[in-house]
């Protein structure tokens, strides 16, 4: 088990940026640019919230359909590999992404996020039939540790602060049977996949860099063991824009700790490379939209909404990044899972 979170009430700025976030994505569902069947279960008062200006419509879009094509892929080569692969989501908030990735050959989806988080979502899944659906048999689905926690056969729902050394905060939870009648929820020898959408900004370097240093260690202890790493932030915020934002959140009592150290895109692919990961690649939203988002899509999503400051779009999705990172252990492993990232659309 978890032991109880040491989040104090400092913590509850950061916690309410899960609510921004899931509101961004009712809107860019609200408005055509994203399918989502269950975030308006996780949105309280769904129906009645007015939907965000453009800018964040599209940003939201880009972030979100460049992380789907991680984990879609991440999916489709395990299963072209005949393995089932295991995802957990770090700081995951009000994600959808199980329930719509749960018929894919997954093993194993854990999500981890404050107790606060965890007890709210854990009663939207239970008040939810679609939801609820989702998990499978409802008699294996259960609530633990006071109801902050929520296990069924596939989906777990843990609480915890991603800040505590993962040795006695996670490795407990993860890797330890539960019960005589029932494993540990991770297997290391599975390809796993760590998510952490707009999650590492706000926790220092140090816990940063313990926890990848700590999965990659487990995942070592697994014969053929594949670890993948997909990162969503803030970065180079040194700059005039950047200011304006840490002032904005300064009033809102947020700071970004884990951003200092990141002032390039060539820093947010050096840090999995300085924590053991084979291989690492960056690229900026702005970047994404252009590069590697198809001309059918980009004219699809133009058409949803008039938008007329697309220098500021430009400077928005430029301090906002995707990063990921891959830790093979063998030859044969590189062979299989060697081309996962992101593909450049021919020009």
């Amino acid at each position: 088990m978890l032991p109880p979170s040491r989040a104090q009430a400092g913590d509850t700025p950061v916690r309410s940026t899960d609510n921004d976030a899931a509101v961004a994505r009712l809107s860019a569902v609200q408005k055509g640019y994203l399918h989502d069947l269950y975030i308006k279960y996780l949105v309280p008062r769904a129906h009645l919230l007015p939907p965000r200006p453009p800018l964040i419509n599209i940003g939201t879009y880009v972030r979100s359909a460049a992380i789907d094509t991680l984990v879609d892929q991440w999916l489709e080569i395990s299963g072209t590999a005949g393995l089932r692969c295991q995802i957990v989501s770090l700081g995951s908030g009000s994600d959808t992404r199980f329930w719509r990735i749960a018929a894919h050959n997954l093993q194993t989806y854990v999500e981890v996020d404050f107790p606060e988080i965890t007890t709210k979502k854990a009663m939207a899944i239970r008040k939810s039939k679609d939801l609820m659906a989702g998990l499978g048999d409802p008699a294996a689905v259960s609530l633990a540790q006071g109801g902050t926690a929520l296990h069924s056969a596939r989906y777990h729902l843990l609480p915890g602060d991603l800040r505590l050394p993962p040795s006695e905060n996670l490795e407990p939870a993860l890797f330890s049977p539960i019960d005589a009648d029932h494993p540990a929820i991770l297997d290391p020898s599975l390809p796993t996949l760590l998510l952490f959408e707009c999650v590492l900004a706000y926790i220092s370097p140090l816990s940063s860099r313990r926890l990848l240093e700590w999965f990659v260690a487990m995942s070592q202890k697994g014969q053929d063991g594949v670890l993948g790493c997909v990162v969503y932030e803030m970065f180079g915020l040194n700059d005039a824009f950047g200011r304006v934002m840490i002032n904005n959140l300064r009033e809102r009592h947020i700071s970004l700790p884990g951003v200092e150290p990141y002032q390039t895109i060539e820093s947010l692919s050096s840090r999995f490379l300085e924590t053991n990961f084979s291989a690492a690649v960056a690229l900026t939203l702005k970047e994404i939209r252009r590069a590697y988002t198809e001309t059918d899509e980009l004219e699809r999503i133009s058409k949803l909404e008039f938008l007329d400051e697309t220098e500021e779009l430009d400077l928005v999705l430029a301090h906002y990044a995707i990063s990921w990172g891959l830790r093979l252990s063998s030859t044969k492993s590189s062979t299989i899972w060697g081309h996962w990232g992101l593909t450049r659309k021919r020009d």
